[in-house]
């Protein structure tokens, strides 16, 4: 596709964008985190076959909104092609647009390097967050899944804060995927979150309800598709 090399290039740009943001930064921020799941489930899908996962990123971020991360998990999504590991870099810049709204854009890259086959591809990504509560995020890739084709995939979700202790989380996203399998599918997800020491190095304990349409499961078979519960714990540091 000809717009492809176009994106890679906007990418680049990007990236470029966030280390010029670091060089006029003021500070910068080192942060991390660590979890363990019962299941990797991504967009409603499960990466690991249903088996637990192993998983840890970090987060360089300036005061001025500019950040980069990395971030890594096992995954099983693709055992023919031996896929055992994933990692996901990140470049992009988050902040406030008013008192009610904040706005985040990266160019985010999916990596697995424990595989001969290319399954490699970037996404570019944004979210709108009204009042921290409500979201609307939107991404675009003309590689989807490591595809040769472009995808689209949108989620709309909100966070009902009960007690600073805990919250309820939803989300349902749409993921358009004609171009790639001639098909598209909807998820939707809904979680019970536990915040513990939330004052000081915050360890979550999260419980969430998954389930796809049936274009998830003519997709990506009934195995990775349908209906499932995720249970994960996750400390911030």
């Amino acid at each position: 596709m000809t717009f492809q090399p176009i994106f890679l290039r906007a990418a680049a740009v990007g990236v470029c964008a966030v280390l010029a943001g670091f060089s006029n930064a003021r500070a910068a921020t080192l942060s991390g985190n660590a979890a363990l799941t019962s299941d990797y489930v991504w967009r409603g899908t499960t990466q690991t076959q249903g088996d637990p996962a192993v998983q840890a990123g970090f987060k360089l971020a300036g005061d001025n909104g500019w950040y980069a991360s990395a971030w890594g998990s096992n995954v099983e999504f693709a055992p023919e092609f031996h896929a055992s590991s994933e990692l996901d870099f990140t470049a992009g810049w988050s902040g406030a647009l008013s008192d009610t709204l904040a706005l985040d854009i990266n160019a985010l890259h999916y990596r697995y390097p424990s595989t001969a086959t290319d399954l490699n591809w970037t996404e570019l990504n944004g979210t709108l967050t009204v009042d921290a509560r409500y979201w609307l995020s939107l991404g675009y890739s003309p590689e989807a899944l490591g595809s040769d084709d472009a995808g689209t995939y949108a989620q709309l979700g909100a966070r009902f804060p009960v007690n600073n202790a805990f919250r309820v989380e939803a989300a349902a996203g749409y993921y358009f995927l004609d171009d790639v399998y001639d098909e598209r599918y909807a998820h939707g997800q809904l979680s019970a979150i536990w915040t513990v020491n939330a004052a000081s190095q915050p360890v979550e304990l999260r419980v969430t309800a998954h389930g796809t349409d049936s274009g998830a499961k003519r997709i990506f078979g009934d195995n990775a598709a349908g209906s499932r519960i995720e249970a994960a714990v996750q400390a911030s540091f």
